[in-house]
């Protein structure tokens, strides 16, 4: 079994590069199922309904969000329907969504779940750490992917160690940069830092660099602009042992003007 991850789908930028490059990461790789962050698919916030679409259209099973999530009030109209995308589970619990979905893939049952930081965000979300726990006691999934978006690398790690031999694997999202520290932790759980970003190549972490550049230099707060350019493309693979259910390999996936496809 190997399941494709893809980082952080960023603007228009993101929708073009996911389109470009999946049907050709798929074949290459033999991919079963792929999963899709998708909070900052719509300029950069959110998800509307049309793209939501368009990433069920391009082939991604299940879509996780963000802190982002609720950014375009669209979600609202049509969050009931959408069976194939996943809000943080510790959200405030008077918004719409299903944090964790479970779905059949080549007779297995695949759970991903979506958990969001509480370090420098907007602390109105439940503890990550308890709300797992609960979900832990019910869940008979044969594979369970986590999604946990969060800005800290310490966030991260702390709960790739809390969930070893829990879940099948942790991987963070939200930073947009990819880190390098891929592994299969002492219990058997995968983990990864962050996925990284498949939107804008040049930019800082999808936003025009003018933009940004500036706030820094002038403590103004200037507007974020989504980048447009070539894009690249960033996700995490995860192969799978079909008898014991164990992740036996993790491997970044890189593609861009540096990293042409091969």
């Amino acid at each position: 079994m190997k399941i494709l991850f893809i980082g952080d789908v960023f603007g228009k930028t993101g929708r073009q590069v996911l389109s470009r490059y999946l049907p050709q990461v798929k074949k290459k790789y033999n991919v079963d199922m792929v999963i899709a962050n998708g909070e900052n698919v719509s300029h950069g916030k959110g998800l509307i309904r049309k793209h939501y679409d368009e990433m069920v259209f391009e082939g991604i099973s299940l879509i996780t969000m963000g802190n982002h999530t609720y950014a375009k009030r669209e979600l609202f109209d049509y969050i009931d329907d959408a069976d194939r995308l996943i809000v943080p589970l510790n959200k405030p619990r008077s918004l719409p969504g299903v944090g964790s979905r479970q779905i059949e893939i080549k007779g297995k049952k695949v759970r991903v779940t979506n958990l969001l930081g509480l370090t420098f965000m907007d602390g109105k979300s439940n503890n990550p750490f308890e709300v797992i726990d609960d979900l832990l006691l019910e869940d008979d999934s044969d594979i369970h992917i986590v999604d946990f978006h969060a800005e800290t690398t310490s966030d991260k790690i702390a709960l790739g160690y809390y969930l070893d031999g829990r879940v099948s694997a942790v991987l963070g999202t939200h930073t947009h940069v990819p880190t390098a520290d891929e592994k299969i932790l002492p219990q058997g759980t995968a983990f990864q830092c962050d996925v990284g970003m498949t939107g804008p190549y040049e930019s800082v972490i999808g936003c025009e660099k003018e933009t940004i550049i500036k706030r820094n230099l002038t403590s103004l707060m200037t507007p974020f602009r989504v980048a447009e350019d070539e894009g690249q493309f960033l996700a995490t693979l995860l192969t799978f042992d079909d008898h014991t259910n164990k992740c036996t390999d993790i491997m970044r996936i890189r593609i861009d003007k540096d990293h042409p496809f091969q």
